[in-house]
């Protein structure tokens, strides 16, 4: 809806103004009317026509008072349109949002915040920032764009190769936020891992000679196909481990290898295609005891070198514990708990409360699943370690 409000609007800012009034207005219509046989169409409609009435006053004002209209006439108009280099409403935003006047950080975040939905909080749990600090950067990016003017505006075809990794960013994002919701009742968000498979195949049909495009979506496919079997019938979040393997999608599981393969032979290889490569070698393997953990280390240490994240850090302890044991990734995971950034981190200490555990010392392991409790906000995941911190406090 957004995305169409804006294409007539010229103006992020406009166009939100205008979707939050047909919002508005559909609470007064349609308690009187009834709601329509399609409430969407109806409030893309309604916001489209808001925009328009927003134009007309604005173009009444410019001839009416010449003299107090700024010289810079509907700077939408001057730009190239470039509409047919993102054929896609939605993807278009994407990278009209993903403008390099703006920092990498407040690139995704307004994009994250604007185009996707998602809640500032969970932005933050993102960044592993405060919901404050996130809240004032993206606060800080939209009056960023009025005070420079930024338009409306599609970037060219030769324009998109340096948004492309703000873009993947974004869908990286918000594909993560869905497949483990930060907040609320259920594990998975399946709308915004939906959304975000929708948005890479678009954009692998607008970039396919881009490794790093075939590398995302091979890691979302091969990292959604797990998904029927990540919580049983009750929604118990149920590991790796306990996982009914046969009940992966294997179509997904083979598109994204192709896609693996396809991103390796380039020459090219990246953050993405390193991450589903990693995914690859869970998804092939008989078990969770006989899945390729040597070469599982060797990836995230190449992608340690591309993407020295603190995160990476943790994941790759995982797997050293399952090659040199639980000890030695108990060291690295001491290591990482000085690094501020994982401060709120829960799955810092939901790691090491494991590898304690692991090492049958259960009363560090509950002090350490306590410490994660106090992190999480999804209660599926909040149930996960409440179950293991009983475990524990038992054995102990």
């Amino acid at each position: 809806m957004l995305a169409a409000t804006a294409r007539v609007a010229g103006d992020l800012d406009v166009a939100e103004e205008c979707v939050q009034d047909a919002y508005l207005a559909a609470l007064a219509a349609w308690a009187r009317d009834g709601v329509p046989d399609k409430p969407g169409a109806w409030l893309t409609a309604t916001a489209k026509r808001k925009a328009l009435d927003v134009l007309r006053r604005e173009k009444v004002f410019r001839t009416k008072m010449p003299l107090l209209v700024e010289p810079a006439e509907a700077e939408t108009t001057d730009e190239p349109a470039g509409d047919d280099a993102v054929p896609d409403d939605r993807l278009r935003l994407v990278f009209t949002c993903c403008h390099p006047a703006l920092a990498r950080e407040a690139q995704v975040a307004l994009t994250l915040r604007l185009v996707c939905g998602v809640a500032t909080g969970d932005i933050a749990r993102a960044f592993l920032v405060s919901e404050t600090t996130m809240a004032a950067r993206v606060t800080r990016a939209k009056k960023k764009i009025a005070a420079a003017r930024i338009p409306y505006r599609v970037p060219e075809a030769a324009e998109l190769p340096e948004r492309l990794d703000a873009v993947l960013t974004v869908i990286h994002l918000l594909f993560t936020t869905g497949h483990t919701a930060p907040t609320g009742a259920g594990l998975v968000r399946a709308d915004l891992v939906d959304r975000a498979v929708h948005l890479t195949r678009m954009l692998l049909a607008l970039m396919p000679d881009e490794p790093e495009v075939r590398g995302l979506l091979a890691l979302l496919l091969l990292t959604d196909a797990r998904r029927a079997t990540r919580t049983d019938d009750s929604g118990r979040l149920l590991v790796l481990e306990e996982q009914d393997r046969s009940r992966w999608d294997r179509a997904a599981i083979a598109e994204g290898n192709q896609l693996v393969l396809g991103a390796f032979r380039t020459g090219r290889v990246g953050r993405y295609a390193l991450q589903a490569a990693i995914a690859s070698l869970h998804a092939v393997a008989p078990d969770y005891a006989a899945t390729d953990w040597p070469q599982v280390v060797r990836l995230y240490d190449e992608l340690l070198k591309r993407w020295p994240s603190p995160v990476v850090a943790l994941n790759r302890a995982v797997a050293v514990s399952m090659v040199d044991g639980p000890a030695a990734a108990l060291a690295d995971v001491d290591l990482l708990a000085a690094d501020p950034h994982l401060a709120g981190y829960h799955y810092l200490p939901a790691v090491r409360a494991d590898l304690l555990r692991r090492l049958d010392r259960p009363a560090e392991a509950a002090d350490a699943y306590g410490a994660a409790l106090d992190l999480v906000d999804n209660e599926a995941e909040r149930a996960f370690l409440t179950a293991r911190l009983t475990e524990v406090s038992e054995a102990g």
